[in-house]
C-alpha cells in the first residue's frame, strides 16, 4: 500500500519557510496587483516629485491600466491624504492597499526614496486616476553665519546704509 502525500510549494518569507497554498498565492498577487503599473509611471512621478516645489502637480494615467491590473476585480482607484514624511507613511490613517502599494513602490526606488528623506508629501488619486502631488515640506528657515549682523542705520536725511560686520 503506498503513500502519497500531497505536494507543496515551500516558500521563504522573512528566512522562514512557508507553506504555499492557494489562499496565500492570491494575497501575494492581491498584494503587487498595481506594482507593475506604478513602475511604469515612476519616472513622471519622480519629476512632478521635484515639479511640486513649486506648486501642487498632477497627473493623468490611463483607467485602463488600473482596470487590467485589477483583472476584473471590483476595485476602488481612489485614496485621498496619503502622506509620506522623511521617507516613511504616515501610520495614523489606515491606507487602501492601492495606497499602501504605490508608498511601497516609492519606498523600493533607490532615488526617490534619497529623495524623499528631507522632504515631505501628500498623494491623492481620484475615480479618474488622476494623481495629485503636493509638496507640504514646510520652507527652511534663513540661517546667518555667526559674526554676521543685518543692520539698517537711518540718518536725518533719510539714506539707508546696510553694514554687516565680519
Amino acid at each position: 500500500m503506498a503513500f502519497h502525500l500531497p505536494v507543496f510549494l515551500i516558500l521563504i518569507v522573512d528566512k522562514l519557510p512557508v507553506k504555499v497554498t492557494g489562499r496565500l498565492i492570491k494575497k501575494l498577487n492581491q498584494r503587487n496587483m498595481f506594482s507593475q503599473v506604478w513602475k511604469k509611471y515612476l519616472p513622471v512621478i519622480m519629476i512632478l516629485m521635484k515639479r511640486s516645489v513649486n506648486g501642487e502637480q498632477t497627473l493623468s494615467m490611463n483607467p485602463s491600466d488600473f482596470q487590467r491590473a485589477a483583472g476584473g476585480r471590483k476595485i476602488k482607484f481612489s485614496f485621498a491624504n496619503l502622506q509620506l514624511a522623511n521617507g516613511r507613511i504616515n501610520n495614523i490613517v489606515k491606507h487602501q492597499p492601492l495606497a499602501r502599494e504605490f508608498a511601497t513602490i516609492l519606498q523600493e526606488d533607490e532615488i526617490i526614496r534619497k529623495f524623499l528623506q528631507q522632504k515631505q508629501f501628500e498623494f491623492s488619486m481620484n475615480n479618474s486616476c488622476q494623481l495629485c502631488i503636493k509638496n507640504t515640506t514646510p520652507p527652511a528657515e534663513p540661517v546667518t553665519k555667526a559674526g554676521e549682523t543685518d543692520e539698517t542705520i537711518t540718518t536725518d536725511d533719510t539714506v539707508s546704509l546696510t553694514t554687516i560686520d565680519v
